[in-house]
C-alpha cells in the first residue's frame, strides 16, 4: 500500500491528535451533529414503512394481490438511488469538503421528505424517494470518514457505536412518529413534520471544518490518491467478506424494518400499539446493544484478534434461533424474544463498520464506504423489499420472515469465517497511516 508523501504527513498528524491521547479540536461537537443528522436520516427511512399500509390503502385497491409488491417499490427507488450516488459521491466526498457535501446533502433529502407528503401519485412518491436517495447517497460515505479521522483507531469502535445507535433511535422513532401521527392526522403529515428539523441541520454544517485542512493547514490542494490504493481496497479479503456480511445482514434489517408494521398486522397487533411497543423495543434494544458491541470490539481488540469479526458474527448465530421462537410464541410473549433478537441483530453495527474503516486507507476511506454501500443496498434491503413483499402476497408474512432466519445464520457465518484474515489488514493500514 503506497501512499505519497504529504498524504503521509497529513495523517501522521491526523494520528498523532486523534490518537494517542486526545480527538482534534471539534471532534466531539462534529459527533453530535452527524450523530443527530443520522437521526434523521432513519426517521426518515423508517415513517415510510410506518406509513407503507396507509399508502398501500391510498394508492391500491384492497384486493390487488400485487399492492405490497408495488409498495416494495418505494424501497427499491430509495435504495437503489442510494447505492448507485453514494459511490459517486463518495469520491466527491475524497476530494472536496465532505461537510459542504453533507450539508447540502442532507438539505436535499429533508425537502424530498417533505415533497413525499405532497405527493399527488404513487409516481411522485417514488420521485421523492429517488431524491431521497440522491441526499443520503452524499451523506452515507462522507460522515463515517470524517468520525474515521478526527478519533484514534483505538477508540474508533466506540465512536462508530455512538454515530451508529443512531438507527435503533431513529428507526424507533420513525416506526413510532409513523404510526401516531399517521393515525391521528394522515400518513401526510408524518413527513412534513421532519423537514423542518432536518433543513436546520443540513444549515449547522456549512460551519463545520474539515478534520483533513485541520491536520494539516492545507486546503488549497488534496493529496493524489494512486489506481494502487483503489485496487488494494479491493483486494483486501477481510474488506470483501465484511461486504458480504453486511449485504446479508441489511437484507435482514431492511427487510424486516419495511415489513414488520405488515406483519404485526398479520398477527392482529394494533397498528398504532403494536408499532409503538416495537418501536420502544427497538429504542430499547438496539440503542444498548449497539453502543455495547462496540465497547466489547475495542476492549477484546488487545486480546482476541478480529474481535470486531467474532462480535459480529456471534451476535447474529445467536439471534437466528431466538428470531424463529419469535414467530411461534404467542403476543405478547412474543415481545421479548423479539427484544432479544433484535439485540443481538444490532450487536454488530459498531464493530462491522468499525472494521471498514480500519481496513480502508484513509485517502480512499470515504470510497470504501461508498463502495460498501453500494454492495450492502444493492444485493441487501433493495432484493428484501421486492422478495419478503413478493413471498408475503402471495403466502403469508410468517413464511416471509421465516425466510429471513436463514439469511441471519448466513450472515454471522461469514464474519466468523473472516476472523482469519481482520488482524493482518488491520496491521497493514495501521502501519501505513504511521509510516
Amino acid at each position: 500500500m503506497i501512499y505519497n508523501r504529504r498524504e503521509a504527513n497529513c495523517n501522521r498528524q491526523l494520528s498523532m491528535q486523534a490518537g494517542g491521547i486526545k480527538p482534534l479540536s471539534g471532534a466531539r461537537s462534529a459527533l453530535f451533529l452527524l450523530l443527530a443528522i443520522n437521526l434523521f436520516n432513519y426517521i426518515d427511512r423508517q415513517i415510510l414503512a410506518a406509513l407503507e399500509p396507509d399508502i398501500r390503502a391510498t394508492f391500491f385497491a384492497p384486493d390487488d394481490v400485487h399492492a405490497m409488491t408495488k409498495t416494495g417499490l418505494l424501497g427499491d427507488a430509495f435504495f437503489v438511488t442510494y447505492m448507485i450516488s453514494a459511490p459517486i459521491l463518495g469520491l466527491l466526498a475524497d476530494r472536496f469538503s465532505r461537510w459542504l457535501i453533507i450539508g447540502c446533502a442532507v438539505i436535499l433529502w429533508s425537502l424530498a421528505s417533505g415533497g413525499s407528503g405532497l405527493a399527488p401519485t404513487f409516481a411522485i412518491l417514488v420521485a421523492t424517494r429517488v431524491c431521497i436517495g440522491i441526499g443520503e447517497g452524499g451523506y452515507g460515505p462522507a460522515a463515517p470518514t470524517i468520525l474515521s479521522d478526527l478519533f484514534s483507531i483505538q477508540t474508533r469502535g466506540r465512536v462508530m457505536a455512538v454515530f451508529y445507535t443512531a438507527i435503533p433511535v431513529g428507526s424507533a422513532l420513525g416506526y413510532v412518529i409513523g404510526g401516531l401521527v399517521g393515525a391521528h392526522m394522515g400518513w401526510r403529515w408524518a413527513f412534513y413534520l421532519v423537514t423542518p428539523p432536518g433543513l436546520l441541520l443540513g444549515l449547522l454544517c456549512f460551519w463545520q471544518r474539515d478534520p483533513r485542512v485541520a491536520a494539516d493547514h492545507l486546503a488549497q490542494k488534496s493529496p493524489r490518491r494512486s489506481v494502487r490504493d483503489y485496487l488494494n481496497l479491493f483486494r483486501t479479503r477481510s474488506y470483501l467478506i465484511n461486504c458480504i456480511a453486511m449485504t446479508l445482514m441489511t437484507f435482514v434489517t431492511g427487510g424486516l424494518g419495511f415489513w414488520v408494521p405488515a406483519y404485526l398486522r398479520y398477527r392482529d397487533q394494533s397498528p398504532a400499539v403494536g408499532m409503538t411497543i416495537f418501536g420502544l423495543i427497538t429504542v430499547v434494544a438496539g440503542l444498548v446493544s449497539t453502543l455495547l458491541g462496540g465497547v466489547i470490539a475495542d476492549k477484546l481488540r488487545s486480546r482476541l484478534p478480529g474481535s470486531y469479526f467474532w462480535v459480529s458474527g456471534i451476535g447474529m448465530l445467536i439471534a437466528c434461533p431466538i428470531f424463529i421462537v419469535a414467530l411461534y410464541i404467542p403476543f405478547p410473549a412474543a415481545w421479548i424474544a423479539m427484544f432479544l433478537a433484535i439485540f443481538f441483530l444490532f450487536l454488530n453495527t459498531g464493530p462491522s463498520n468499525t472494521a471498514l474503516a480500519n481496513v480502508s486507507l484513509p485517502a480512499v476511506r470515504a470510497t470504501a464506504f461508498a463502495a460498501s454501500i453500494f454492495v450492502i443496498h444493492a444485493f441487501g434491503d433493495v432484493q428484501a423489499f421486492w422478495l419478503l413483499g413478493y413471498i408475503g402476497g402471495h403466502t403469508n408474512m410468517h413464511v416471509a420472515f421465516l425466510f429471513v432466519s436463514g439469511i441471519i445464520f448466513l450472515s454471522g457465518l461469514a464474519w466468523l469465517i473472516g476472523v482469519k484474515y481482520l488482524p493482518a489488514d488491520t496491521a497493514a493500514v495501521e502501519t501505513a497511516e504511521t509510516t
